[in-house]
């Protein structure tokens, strides 16, 4: 790494967060509050690089982010709420407590292990619950994974994948006797224990289940894109055909797709 070039880098970029700051009516504006959906846009965007691979895009939606996090550090000094050197060594330090497996004579064997440590340290030092650190504005999807994966860590956890899913099969017959009684309030209930089980069997397999939900999305409006293109090619509308006309056209573009990536 060369430490000189970054450092040179970095108060660059600091540099001209002040200028835009001091300088720019648009800058000048903002406030943590109009700041926070913009970043969470710009999060959702680094996320979408990530889910394509797209490096050239990782690296843009990154410099983003940088931006953001020092415009909140600067409005904060304005304000005489913290530094950015305070942010930094904050960060610095907790990540040393937190690994004394590296920066103490701590043992562990694996990563389960350097997990089951993070949260016992978090635990001393203060917080009230392993669950604290669960954002409530996080997607249900993430939450979801975040609390099964928080509570693991101190045992609350199924040994083998087969119980998680008999614990999805249980919840399966909960849900369809609730439709059987046709409770609206029940059925909501009951539906989300069936994702939730599910989502924890997506990590028992180790997979993410947000990722593999999200490239099932692209995967569907990928496809139903082209039905609509070959259906506008035949001279039709979607909503003059029939499902079982789109089904067959929809049965053949999946054909497609499988003979090309088999042959990619």
């Amino acid at each position: 790494m060369d430490v000189s070039q970054l450092t040179t880098s970095f108060l660059k970029l600091v540099t001209i967060m002040d200028e835009l700051r001091e300088q720019c009516p648009w800058d000048r504006k903002q406030t943590i509050e109009t700041l926070r959906p913009l970043t969470i846009e710009e999060t959702y965007e680094l996320a979408d690089a990530i889910t394509d691979s797209n490096w050239l895009h990782i690296r843009e939606e990154l410099g983003d982010l940088f931006l953001h996090l020092l415009f909140y550090a600067r409005i904060a000094k304005e304000q005489n709420q913290f530094t950015l050197t305070e942010v930094l060594e904050g960060i610095s330090n907790k990540l040393i407590h937190r690994h004394p497996h590296i920066y103490a004579d701590v043992k562990v064997q694996d990563e389960e292990e350097v997990k089951r440590n993070w949260e016992k340290l978090k635990m001393k030092e203060g917080k009230k619950s392993v669950l604290s650190g669960v954002p409530r504005s996080l997607p249900s999807m993430i939450k979801a994974i975040r609390i099964q994966e928080k509570v693991k860590q101190v045992g609350f956890e199924w040994d083998h994948k087969e119980q998680v899913l008999e614990k999805i099969q249980e919840e399966m017959q909960e849900l369809q006797e609730a439709v059987a009684s046709n409770d609206a309030t029940k059925m909501e209930e009951e539906l989300g224990d069936v994702l939730f089980s599910v989502i924890n069997y997506a990590r028992f397999l180790q997979v993410d289940a947000d990722l593999a939900l999200e490239r099932t999305n692209h995967k569907f409006m990928r496809r139903f894109t082209l039905l609509e293109e070959e259906a506008l090619r035949d001279g039709k509308q979607l909503s003059e055909m029939t499902l079982e006309e789109m089904d067959a056209i929809w049965n053949a573009i999946k054909k497609r797709n499988r003979e090309s990536e088999q042959t990619g």
